[in-house]
């Protein structure tokens, strides 16, 4: 009897183990579709109605940008030393700048942009006018352009939900 079930399972094995299918169609190439990377440094100036703005930069012709590609921003804050060559660190905009000083003033770097452009932003919540120029002038930005495609699908939740089974059972609080 164990040599029946020795022999069943290693033809089993064997049997399983040596199918294969059709291949499949060659797939396009895996760097076809690479984020697009580019740096601006930026001084900020006072706008009476957004507080404080940076130029509108404009996306360098040689990135070809669409309206549903991602847009990351990421601000340069400052270096590591411990490494060889010194890498620079960077934070995700948006990114908040927290004072000490018992006020609890908080002012945040932040960016608005189209397919076109970027414009980054600082806002807070005291008079922004007042920062130093360390805070405002010659900041350096890297921007982050990511390939993306709207959903094709146009489901509704109703659509989602009419797919889908969903019992409630005894819902207690």
């Amino acid at each position: 009897m164990k040599q029946i079930l020795l022999f069943l399972a290693l033809s089993t094995t064997i049997l399983f183990s040596s199918c294969e299918g059709d291949p499949g169609p060659q797939g396009p190439p895996g760097d076809e579709f690479l984020a697009q990377v580019f740096e601006t440094t930026v001084d900020f100036q006072y706008d009476g109605n957004v507080s404080l703005t940076s130029p509108i930069v404009a996306f360098p012709n040689t990135i070809e940008v669409f309206e549903s590609d991602a847009v990351l921003a990421y601000q340069l804050v400052g270096q590591d030393n411990s490494v060889n060559p010194p890498a620079d660190v960077w934070e995700q905009l948006p990114r908040s700048q927290f004072f000490n000083d018992g006020t609890g003033d908080v002012f945040q770097y932040s960016f608005n942009h189209t397919f076109l452009d970027i414009q980054f932003v600082i806002d807070g919540n005291f008079d922004v006018t007042t920062l130093g120029s360390d805070f405002t002038n010659d900041q350096i930005f890297r921007v982050v352009i990511v390939p993306a495609e709207f959903a094709s699908a146009d489901l509704t939740m109703d659509d989602i939900m009419s797919n889908s089974e969903i019992e409630v059972i005894n819902l207690e609080n």
